[in-house]
């Protein structure tokens, strides 16, 4: 079986605030496993810290969701199998809760910080604007991929 997805080599991810059931994280985590499986994830990393928050949330672990990616499994049909093998079961106010916390979170310790500051400062230090991960995500991506910011 052939797994199609995003060639990583020639476009990003999906935006980390692209919601899958409501779910931050999950579209873009589903592009970098589908493009790992295919080895077009270029610098993208499946099972990153960020995408362990996901999958501590949800009780799954990153192999086993890669195994449902590696049928050939669409997002829905991943969602649907997350929805009903994962041990810990979300409901909607929970999903929502922890997709605006996710969307917030910044770095708040020293090294974090500090590869958080190196990487803004790369990629556009002009832009006051970037306050969060998802916000650097964005950028990076954004810049990586020839955009000017």
């Amino acid at each position: 079986m052939v797994i199609t997805g995003p060639d990583l080599t020639k476009q990003p991810p999906r935006s980390p605030r692209v919601r899958v059931g409501g779910f931050v994280i999950l579209a873009r985590l589903l592009d970098k496993g589908r493009a790992t499986i295919a080895a077009k994830n270029g610098a993208y990393v499946f099972n990153c810290p960020m995408d362990r928050r996901f999958f501590e949330f949800v009780g799954i672990n990153a192999n086993t969701l890669m195994n449902q990616l590696a049928c050939g499994k669409s997002d829905g049909q991943v969602l649907a199998w997350i929805q009903k093998s994962a041990p810990v079961k979300r409901n909607t106010q929970e999903i929502e809760g922890w997709s605006i916390q996710e969307g917030l979170r910044a770095p708040l310790d020293v090294e974090s910080r500090a590869f958080f500051n190196e990487t803004h400062a790369a990629a556009a230090a002009h832009r006051v604007d970037i306050m969060t991960w998802f916000d650097l995500l964005d950028l990076d991506d954004y810049v990586s991929f020839g955009g000017n910011a």
